[in-house]
């Protein structure tokens, strides 16, 4: 029962002073946070310890419990890399299930939202993640008990949109009007919305707001000082011989499509290509039987822990990516952006009106996969593994325009700048 307490109503130590003369202050909230190796968590994260290293006092309330493995539980308080992290407790229930994912994520926007409350001071900014979903409700209660406070929104995916290309809800049914009424009145409490992509801040001007808007993209896990040079070892076990590599590694869920991938691979097996997955999901099972039934020469490796990335992705020549069409605008794959730091082209299955697709058109990153050019991609992939000269090159300028648009220091000086923005606005 004192855990219950305690977990309701946890310390909260922030300003109420003008910001002038003083650091700015933020608390971010997002149901993971690092050590917990969640892509999402690893880069709110990041943006915390960016924020604290600009001059930033950050305080992160994310669950103690791990998201992979309901047993893993992290100390309530301690201080990482400059923030101050205040673990909330919440039950065990497993967020592998619908219903547990349910439980937990009125728990946790339930707790976040009694934060407001407390008797100390404001923080100026309050950024809220979308883990658990619809955790942006709790900006309209925190603006009316709050009202200094900014609140921005880092959009990671979108919903209820996300539910409805999963077929779990109807485009226009009353629980999808019923969300999607909930969240509008949120979502004009924002004085920042973040999307990851302009095919995600496409999707969200259906919300009235007018806060600002602004893509601020995930960048990369790992980023190399160069283009990564090939592991031969690690490329011989997973490629053997193959004149040409392509690797799809990272996580394989609800999202992502293979159908199309599979079928460039028949087409480049007679020509050395190999393709090779490295993968993690919920739809890792239903893969592996496609490929089983097709009779594919495809290998599948163990996932590469964060540790072992860089290796990873540098025994490939090309890294591939996808998203399910009718997911565009609600998820934007960052292991795209893993690829780019590596200093590796990208071929994206998907759609063409993709965040992920216009980048590849606007800076010359590789190739897009569209279910209807398969044969054409196959005949462009070949020529591309018979000159060394032009993968050298390619390496080179994917490498140079992640450093140039997306690298980590590119977006936590963004975010710096932005988040003060908002600050000092009248």
């Amino acid at each position: 029962m004192v855990e219950l307490l305690q977990g309701l109503f946890p310390k909260m130590n922030t300003h109420s002073t003008p910001m002038a003369g003083r650091k700015p202050s933020a608390i971010i909230l997002y149901h993971y946070f690092p050590p917990d190796d969640v892509v999402s968590a690893v880069h709110f994260g990041e943006l915390a310890a960016g924020l604290a290293e600009r001059g930033w006092d950050i305080i992160a309330y994310p669950s103690v419990w791990g998201c992979r493995g309901s047993s893993t539980r992290f100390p309530a308080d301690e201080n990482w890399r400059g923030v101050s992290i205040r673990r909330i407790w919440r039950p065990r229930f497993r967020q592998s299930t619908a219903f547990g994912r349910f439980l937990n994520a009125i728990w946790m926007i339930a707790r976040w939202s009694l934060l407001a409350i407390s008797k100390h001071d404001s923080p100026d900014v309050l950024l809220v993640g979308t883990d658990p979903v619809l955790s942006l409700l709790i900006a309209r209660f925190w603006k009316l008990v709050r009202p200094r406070t900014k609140i921005a929104h880092w959009c990671f995916d979108l919903y209820p949109e996300a539910a409805i290309a999963d077929g779990l809800l109807p485009a226009d049914g009353p629980l999808t009007r019923f969300f999607k009424g909930l969240l509008r009145p949120a979502y004009r409490a924002c004085s920042l919305i973040a999307d990851i992509g302009p095919c995600m801040s496409k999707r969200l001007m259906n919300y009235p707001s007018d806060g600002r808007r602004e893509s601020l993209v995930p960048w990369a896990l790992d980023e190399p000082s160069a283009p990564l040079v090939s592991d031969l070892p690690d490329r011989d076990e997973i490629f053997g011989n193959a004149r040409l590599a392509l690797l799809y590694s990272g996580s394989f869920g609800r999202a992502h499509s293979y159908e199309d991938i599979l079928d460039l691979a028949e087409m480049l097996a007679p020509e050395d290509a190999r393709v090779a997955f490295s993968i993690r999901g919920n739809r890792e099972s239903e893969l592996r039987a496609s490929v089983k039934c097709r009779r594919l020469d495809i290998r599948f490796v163990p996932f590469a822990p964060l540790g072992q990335l860089r290796d990873r992705l540098a025994c490939a020549d090309v890294h591939v990516v996808s998203l399910r069409p009718e997911w565009t605008g609600m998820v934007v794959p960052s292991k795209f952006f893993g690829a780019l730091s590596a200093g590796r082209p990208v071929l994206f299955s998907g759609s063409v009106e993709s965040s992920i697709a216009l980048w590849i058109r606007e800076f010359r990153l590789g190739w897009v996969l569209d279910g209807e050019n398969t044969a054409e991609i196959a005949s462009q992939l070949i020529e591309y593994s018979k000159s060394t000269t032009q993968r050298k090159e390619m390496n080179h300028h994917c490498f140079e325009v992640y450093q140039r648009h997306f690298s980590r220091g590119i977006q936590l000086d963004q975010w710096d700048n932005v988040l003060r923005s908002i600050c000092s606005a009248c």
